[in-house]
């Protein structure tokens, strides 16, 4: 090992990067769940347990008195309209809690309120009212009270009639401004603090548990979470005691149909750092010991049994794997810290952890990858150096030859890894695709025949890459001497070409795979949402009544809402298909397609067609059936006027939501008194969909219409999405590193196995100037053959991941990310360039005679 430092140094550097990047990748996934987690838990606070369900006031009491609990709130998130001169918005409002750790907002500025008539205010709402801390405004909200009716017999007694309903305006202070750390109510705009009695008075409940949402729950110091949810979990009978991260995890599971989709994309990057860590450390060591081969073989011409041999090289790899491994450990907790310190100073908008969590597996796992592959990757070579004879082994080492019986045996396996492993990865996608599998288990199966085909590739490497870098080279050839003698040395020695190219072919097919699956799967979810919420915001009139239209004056209203791009009137009118009731909607005025998020799901919308949602996809026959609308919903026992057995056709569409799509005429056969009772609103790109929603319900005020923003919830889901990618972008960043350092380290060894033949061709007559020229030819010409191989690889196993990671979900659009391809062809070309010529000035410099004299 003293003897032979350089070379080991250079292999050190290979398996501590191998280790590096399973380090970083471990890393990742710990943030990317912890992220994920967290983003879709903030407004849990730092609750340690989760009641979801019905909780009384005598269970919320029993649960405060549990020896294990130190603090229990309920979490009741109401909406209320605060006004301020001429302007009124409405703004979603929390109960002050008792525990710091059960309030997700912080009042930085002033503090929270603790009496009747104070408010605590989100800065936006704040800035919008221009008030600050002691300023005061009013907040409106109604009550109900019996209206007693005098009898016409003036000796009589007063009789109760029904209630009325009876609007206050309270002036209350802001004592202080509530910010949102955790962006945990940033669909809604934020949110602001009251009291519990004030919340009560202005909501007109009996008990905050009426309007409780969740109910969370802090443990005192020393006991789990486990541990409390085991303790709190018999007084609430009618609700489920749930961790945080379990509430986290049924969360993500409810927003992918079922499957936990955030488990599924870290299980996926563990198993791609395994794979990629064995490809990277096996190829740099059986390089090195390849070298080394006449070096084996004089040591058993002097008297060195084959066990010796085998022994000494397995001793040597266990050693070097373990300290590369700890170097790797080390530089893998570097990088992850060092792009988590990056990605926490970009403007993502997602909360991301300030420092790594370092566990047992981010510890072990890479430590042990990286001693026991290094050892297994050196029991082919140190076997094969010591089955020859001595004599035999003095002899340069040839490719395998397809005639022979281990070249027909090695082409074999790599031809069954390969179509074998592709095949079944396939099936997993169709699988996928279906739902008809668990998608875990499609996972595992899918990233262990992806592996093993890409093993197969790289077997079969040797027979196939010379071959593809010799066509690309004959092209290059007649542009020089240098670019001759490169073409010509990038086949005379195909095992040192496969070699070579396999380092910047896993390299790039990791690149290049992760970028198409990430790619694939932000515009495939964002398809996912358009469909899953097809109108930004809607107006609801239905509330109103039967037969009852929205006042003539809210559209304008509406329209004058900074931010709203299109206003649709909707007629409306109830249909019953089968067992199923639907809403049947028409635009009074323009086409449908001007306000939905994905306008081709209006595509075959004509007259005497209904387009119907997702859930009624079994209704769509696209054949002509009879067709009845009623006055009221719910209610079959009174047809529409006009409206009995219309015949029309049914056809299916990505549509989403819960309403049926008709054109004005359909509709007016159906229900020609069908009122205009909804608006479908669509909103300017950028704007923020909770904000709008807010002024939209501020502009409505006196308007008996409920108003839902599709668009803010979809901006909390692609927070989610957001969160997870990002973690990705900065994996890929950490991935591209890991790659060009891998190229450099193979293509270095190449060269400086090489000098020898740098002296000789130096020796007759080739300059300096030709020297460097020929080897930076060489190596950009094998590494650009191995991208662009490494590309191809990389589309169909980004492909293939992206199918069974989100086939789950939806439909998965196929993305080809030309910018990021090109990219890696540019690095990947400038990294063969630096490779090469770094060394390669080195060998120029040094005289023919000393540089022959090196063994």
């Amino acid at each position: 090992m003293r003897r032979s430092l350089g070379r080991l140094t250079a292999a050190a550097v290979a398996i501590a990067i191998g280790t590096a990047f399973l380090a970083t990748t471990l890393i990742a996934g710990n943030v990317m769940t912890r992220t994920g987690y967290d983003a879709v838990t903030a407004t849990y606070a730092d609750a340690d347990i989760v009641v979801a369900g019905d909780v009384t006031e005598e269970q919320l009491e029993e649960v405060r008195a549990l020896p294990d609990v130190q603090a229990a709130d309920v979490l009741a998130p109401i909406g209320i309209e605060i006004r301020k001169g001429g302007t009124s918005r409405w703004q979603l409002m929390l109960p002050t809690a008792d525990d710091p750790r059960l309030s997700s907002l912080v009042v930085e500025d002033g503090a929270a309120p603790t009496g009747t008539g104070e408010i605590a205010l989100p800065p936006a709402t704040a800035e919008a009212f221009g008030v600050k801390v002691g300023d005061h405004v009013q907040v409106r909200w109604t009550t109900s009270e019996p209206a007693d009716t005098p009898s016409s017999d003036a000796t009589a007694s007063t009789e109760p009639s029904e209630e009325v309903w009876r609007t206050v305006d309270d002036d209350v202070v802001v004592t202080g401004i509530a910010t949102d750390p955790a962006s945990a109510w940033s669909q809604s705009g934020g949110a602001g603090l009251v009291t519990t009695d004030d919340l009560l008075r202005w909501s007109d409940a009996g008990s905050v548990t009426e309007l409780a949402s969740d109910t969370l729950v802090a443990a005192r110091p020393g006991v789990s979470a486990e541990a409390l949810r085991d303790a709190v979990g018999p007084v609430v009978p009618d609700a489920e005691a749930l961790t945080r991260d379990e509430a986290a995890a049924e969360s993500i599971a409810a927003f992918s149909d079922g499957g936990n989709v955030l488990v599924t994309i870290v299980l996926g990057f563990a198993a791609v750092a395994l794979l990629v860590a064995a490809l990277v450390i096996a190829n740099t060591f059986q390089v090195l010991v390849a070298q080394r081969t006449r070096t084996l073989a004089l040591l058993r011409c002097v008297g060195a049994g084959k066990g010796q041999l085998r022994r000494s090289v397995l001793v040597e790899a266990a050693i070097l794997g373990a300290v590369a491994s700890v170097a790797g450990l080390v530089l893998g907790l570097v990088l992850g810290q060092g792009a988590l310190f990056v990605l926490s100073n970009l403007d993502l908008g997602v909360p991301l952890p300030s420092t790594i969590e370092v566990t047992l597996p981010v510890v072990l796992l890479p430590l042990l990858v990286g001693t026991v592959v290094t050892v297994l990757a050196s029991l082919v070579p140190a076997r094969e150096a010591t089955r020859v004879s001595p004599i035999a082994a003095l002899r340069p080492a040839d490719a395998p030859a397809m005639g022979a019986r281990g070249g027909r045996v090695r082409f074999a396996l790599s031809l069954l890894l390969t179509v074998g492993g592709v095949g079944v990865m396939l099936l997993a996608t169709v699988l996928s695709s279906t739902g008809r599998a668990d998608p875990t288990l499609l996972l595992g199966i899918g990233a262990l025949a992806g592996g093993l085909s890409f093993v197969g590739v790289l077997v079969g490497a040797v027979f196939w890459v010379p071959k593809v870098v010799s066509f690309v080279g004959r092209a290059l050839a007649r542009t020089g001497t240098s670019a001759r003698l490169a073409a010509a040395n990038t086949v005379r020695n195909p095992r040192r070409t496969a070699a070579t190219s396999a380092a910047l072919l896993i390299g790039a097919t990791l690149v290049a795979m992760m970028s198409t699956g990430a790619a694939s799967a932000r515009v495939s979810l964002a398809q996912e949402l358009d469909e899953h919420y097809p109108v930004d915001l809607m107006v609801d009139g239905t509330v109103q009544g039967d037969g009852a239209s929205l006042p003539g004056d809210v559209t304008e209203a509406v329209a004058g809402v900074t931010g709203v791009d299109t206003v649709l009137e909707m007629r409306v009118a109830p249909v019953l298909l089968g067992d199923d009731w639907v809403m049947v909607v028409a635009p009074v005025d323009g086409s449908a397609r001007a306000v939905l998020r994905d306008p081709e799901t209006a595509d075959g919308l004509d007259d005497g067609t209904l387009l119907l949602p997702k859930f009624l996809a079994e209704q769509a026959t696209d054949e002509t059936i009879p067709v009845t609308a009623y006055a009221t919903p719910w209610d079959d026992s009174e047809p529409a006027p006009g409206g009995s057995d219309v015949p029309l056709r049914t056809a299916p569409t990505d549509l989403g939501g819960i309403y049926a799509l008709a054109t004005l005429p359909t509709l007016e056969r159906l229900a020609p008194q069908a009122p205009v009772a909804m608006l479908w609103v669509s909103l300017d790109p950028g704007a923020d969909a909770a904000l709008v929603l807010q002024d939209v319900r501020a502009a409505l005020p006196d308007t008996p219409a409920e108003v839902s923003s599709a668009g803010a919830e979809r901006a909390s889901n692609e927070l989610v999405i957001n969160t997870l990618l990002a973690i990705v972008v900065g994996l890929l960043g950490v991935a591209v590193v890991i790659a060009l350092i891998g190229v450099a380290n193979t293509l270095s060894l190449s060269v400086l196995e090489r000098r020898r033949e740098s002296a000789t061709l130096r020796a007759i007559g080739l300059s300096r100037r030709q020297l460097r020229l020929m080897l930076a030819i060489e190596g950009m010409l094998i590494a650009g053959v191995g991208a662009v191989l490494g590309a191809g690889l990389g589309l169909l196993y980004g492909w293939a991941g992206a199918v069974i990671t989100f086939g789950e979900i939806g439909d998965v659009i196929l993305v080809i990310p030309w910018t990021d391809l090109a990219l890696l062809l540019v690095v990947a070309l400038a990294a063969g360039l630096l490779a090469s010529v770094l060394p390669g000035r080195a060998a120029a410099r040094t005289s023919p005679v000393a540089a022959l004299a090196v063994d």
